[in-house]
């Protein structure tokens, strides 16, 4: 069967909440050993993760997901095994690694010859994990005649690494059964699109699937992305996601039918908030979990499909997105659960994720173990937590949904 797990579980996800089946992770490898207190910002992590203990942390948290019988794919297992398959998907990854504007057109050409003759093991460590001028094959003619290759540092990067890998929610997120591309917004992260893609293009696993949305110009990042509800949408725009973004993601989801209402949440502008999933995460069908200080002054444009493909969508509002939310779901009430009374408390486990959980099914999510006081606040509320530890891979800021890639759900 196309399109299935090979549990016959049909690819694609119309919730955030519906039995979870197969995710796609992302193990952290030596990407993150490339981290230093001089390039930590402009990859965008606040410390330099301790990788060992990053891994085991990882490694528990796949642990914790297949024990509730969810199937854990991993990004890097598929790269290599994509780049084994197909001289296409080879070529793909390496024109977007090598830049002939950053490297110049002599050494580009070369590092792309020398690409082409690594095993799809290695390859894919270089794609993902990077490369440093010093690593870069002796080459006399190069040596002679590449002004790049003479004037850079050794350890700076001909190749930049991807350790925002690890949060496989933004490159790529599935509707319905279709999967999306995203457009990521800041230049450390913009070609860790061009590997999921590949995957999605040339591994038989996803033989047949199709694509919901693909942008190359205004940004929407995967983090921004909520499934309300089969067929309603949440997108929010701030940091990353822009108004241009929302609009076009509308847009292509009415015309391919997969949704019939987008709402559009501003969100500030700031590193705690820069995905909507770091404020907000459904919990159940009905229910979800918040941050306190937001809760109030949370904002939503309702766009609605009028028409047929190429209608143009009406856009009203905005309203307080916990009612503009209830309406498009169509229940009478969005159940609120949020991070704590205390407004330091509350703000501290925001910024360590604790809004950032993991639905595996109907109220059960999967959250970092550290949020004491949210998890308290969850399990009286009747949802069930199963906690990880995330001290090491929190450095990103990220949590468990910002980790994962949700690509096969049961339909609500």
């Amino acid at each position: 069967m196309e399109n299935a797990d090979p549990r016959g579980h049909a690819l694609g996800s119309d919730s955030e909440v519906g039995r979870l089946r197969t995710v796609m992770l992302h193990r952290p490898g030596d990407e993150l050993r490339r981290l230093t207190p001089r390039n930590s910002d402009q990859l965008l992590f606040d410390g330099l993760p301790w990788v060992d203990r990053a891994q085991e942390e990882h490694d528990g948290f796949a642990e914790v997901l297949r024990e509730r019988g969810v199937e854990v794919l991993l990004l890097g297992d598929l790269l290599v095994e994509t780049i084994e398959r197909s001289g296409a998907a080879r070529m793909q990854g390496i024109a977007a690694a090598v830049s002939a504007r950053r490297l110049g057109h002599h050494l580009a050409q070369e590092l792309t010859g020398h690409l082409r003759t690594l095993a799809p093991r290695d390859l894919a460590s270089v794609l993902t994990a990077g490369m440093t001028f010093d690593e870069l094959p002796e080459s006399p003619a190069a040596a002679r005649s590449s002004l790049v290759r003479r004037m850079h540092h050794g350890v700076e990067f001909a190749i930049d690494p991807l350790p925002n890998l690890l949060f496989t929610r933004d490159s790529s997120f599935w509707i319905g059964a279709r999967f999306a591309i995203t457009s990521l917004a800041l230049p450390a992260r913009s070609r860790e699109t061009s590997l999921t893609d590949l995957i999605y293009a040339h591994h038989p696993r996803f033989r047949g699937a199709r694509r919901a949305y693909e942008s190359h110009s205004a940004p929407v990042e995967g983090g921004d992305v909520l499934l309300l509800a089969p067929g309603v949408v949440a997108v929010g725009v701030g940091e990353r996601t822009t108004p241009a973004g929302a609009e076009a993601l509308a847009r292509s989801l009415f015309d391919d039918e997969l949704a019939h209402t987008v709402l559009a949440v501003p969100i500030e502008q700031r590193r705690a908030s820069m995905h909507l999933d770091t404020v907000c995460t459904m919990v159940d069908v009905d229910a979800v979990v918040m941050y306190p200080a937001i809760q109030d002054t949370l904002s939503a444009f309702t766009i609605r499909r009028t028409g047929g493909r190429g209608e143009h969508p009406s856009v009203t509002g905005p309203a307080p997105f916990v009612t503009a939310a209830a309406e498009a779901m169509g229940i009478e009430k969005l159940r609120v659960i949020d991070t704590g009374l205390d407004a330091v408390t509350a703000e501290r486990e925001q910024w360590d994720d604790g809004n950032n959980t993991l639905a595996v099914s109907p109220g059960v999510v999967v959250a970092y173990d550290r949020n004491v006081e949210t998890n308290r606040r969850l399990r009286d509320s009747g949802i069930e937590v199963l906690t990880i530890s995330g001290s090491e891979l929190g450095s990103g800021r990220g949590g468990p949904r910002c980790m994962s890639c949700p690509v096969a759900r049961d339909p609500l």
